[in-house]
């Protein structure tokens, strides 16, 4: 397993719609527009509501950051998604792992309830790393007791794309608000230098894979 554990190199210039801006911005140039089977206006107009919710922005910070911009699978597939994300200074797209079977993915579902609407803004974004060696469940059950929520499959990624560098080393997430009912916890890893989009048991720790979260969404 090996990773580029890069620096943030988007373009956040401090303002209050900076960041958002670069993040429609990254979301047009990996062809979301046209994944989504919209023009690039309708696109960035689908968008646009969000931004009065999303507030200042701000560099990633010990895996951290203000907020990500998720486009619903509605929009954009999650198999469709995954080979858009790359590790930081690396262009090897990112793979479903084989252990999902065909049309496995379908069958994980949000376990937590999701804004309405076909895009919306996760906020207080944690990758989780000092989750990393914990059973998942109990990682959960912590998440939980802080008020806080895990993150669903369309979420992880979403981070990814925004935030390639935070996939990283022994510090990679598990996605424990995407189940589908048997003992399986979405997970994002590193394999062979690009990001996997696998999962492992809910009873079994690894000491690379922490448990990402959110403060909430809007």
């Amino acid at each position: 397993m090996t990773a580029f554990d890069g620096e943030f190199d988007g373009e956040f210039d401090g303002r209050v719609d900076g960041e958002f801006d670069r993040q429609v911005r990254r979301l047009t140039a990996l062809g979301y527009p046209a994944l989504a089977g919209l023009p690039e206006e309708g696109f960035t107009a689908l968008l646009e509501p969000l931004r009065a919710a999303a507030g200042p922005g701000a560099p990633p910070e010990g895996g951290r950051v203000p907020f990500v911009l998720v486009v619903t699978g509605e929009v954009v597939p999650i198999e469709e998604v995954v080979p858009l994300t790359t590790l930081a200074g690396r262009t090897r797209p990112g793979v479903v792992d084989r252990h999902y079977p065909e049309g496995d993915l379908a069958r994980f579902t949000p376990t937590v309830a999701l804004p309405n609407g076909r895009a919306y803004l996760l906020l207080d974004v944690d990758r989780g790393e000092e989750f990393c060696g914990a059973v998942p469940r109990e990682a959960m059950a912590v998440v939980a007791d802080r008020g806080r929520t895990p993150l669903t499959i369309e979420e992880g990624l979403a981070l990814v794309v925004q935030y390639p560098e935070l996939l990283a080393t022994n510090k990679c997430f598990s996605l424990g608000a995407s189940r589908c009912g048997d003992r399986r916890v979405p997970a994002l890893w590193i394999s062979k230098g690009a990001p996997k989009l696998g999962w492992c048991w809910e009873g079994n720790p690894h000491s690379w894979l922490g448990m990402a979260s959110a403060g909430g969404r809007a």
